[in-house]
């Protein structure tokens, strides 16, 4: 039996999974939880650092890190202001929020 691997095209599932309102819905709704974590793991490689050298800076655990980051898409252990203050800060970064007007 010899191994013979599917072809698989993320962009194009996705693409095609769009197509669906109900997903579609589903998957914007994630985007501001998408957007935060981009935001977070930009700004960690930017400076250069792992999880583990964040999370010393920051004061917690790695494992506690990691909640973090990882929590941004699944709506367990949202991280709170000061957490994402102390990131902010462990990187290098001044953490800034702001609320953009919708367009219908």
């Amino acid at each position: 039996m010899s191994y013979k691997p599917v072809a698989y095209d993320p962009k194009k599932k996705l693409d095609k999974d769009l197509q669906d309102p109900n997903f579609k819905k589903a998957w914007e709704a994630l985007d501001d939880e998408f957007s935060a974590l981009d935001a977070l793991l930009l700004a960690r490689r930017q400076a250069g650092m792992t999880q583990e050298q964040v999370a010393a800076k920051m004061g917690v655990s790695q494992p506690s890190l990691a909640r973090v980051e990882a929590s941004l898409g699944s709506h367990r252990h949202s991280p709170s202001l000061e957490m994402l203050r102390k990131y902010a800060a462990a990187v290098n970064c001044k953490l800034e929020i702001r609320l953009i007007p919708q367009h219908s």
